[in-house]
């Protein structure tokens, strides 16, 4: 992400101010199932408070995901939300912390609330079939031809030699007592 610094010494010198702050950033945030290649939009709060400056707003974030399931390729606009604050000085528990020259990076906020809100697993559609463990053609456009008992152990004859088994077990088991 490109995000332009911010000076906030105004804030940070009288607390209890604001300021508005427009973002329309480009992003170059990218993982496994997620792109956001597109310049995000967003509206920030910023308020001097004694401790720094809180920085709260929303971030439209338009990403292009890929199903976890087929793979294929998605797009979805990401509404996210920061509330943070930004102290002067870095304490034991603080992710972020303002520039020496009083500066803020909204960068790094914006960055992790996106992370946040990404799906763990997003999928195309509710209803999507995936890929063919076997010959990995995509069963939502009928490009597998497998058969549907890919599993050996889900076949009769091993069914009835677990079955077998088991009635031996349970046999063993019982004269023990």
């Amino acid at each position: 992400m490109t995000v332009d610094l911010i000076d906030v010494r105004d804030l940070v010198e009288h607390p209890g101010t604001s300021r508005r702050v427009h973002l329309h950033e480009p992003v170059a945030f990218r993982t496994e199932l997620a792109d956001l290649l597109e310049p995000i939009d967003g509206d920030l709060l910023l308020e001097g408070v004694a401790e720094g400056v809180y920085v709260s707003g929303s971030v439209d974030a338009p990403a292009t995901l890929r199903c976890a399931r087929c793979l294929k390729e998605f797009p979805q606009r990401m509404a996210v939300t920061v509330a943070e604050l930004v102290p002067r000085e870095q304490g034991p528990e603080d992710d972020y912390v303002l520039g020496g020259d009083l500066t803020l990076d909204p960068e790094p906020l914006v960055r992790d609330a996106i992370a946040l809100e990404l799906p763990f697993a997003p999928l195309c559609s509710p209803t999507c079939l995936g890929l063919c463990p076997r010959c990995g053609g995509d069963r939502n456009r009928s490009e597998c031809t497998c058969s549907e008992d890919i599993d050996p152990r889900r076949s009769e004859e091993h069914t009835s030699e677990l079955q077998s088994l088991a009635y031996l077990v349970c046999r063993l088991l019982l004269e023990k007592k």
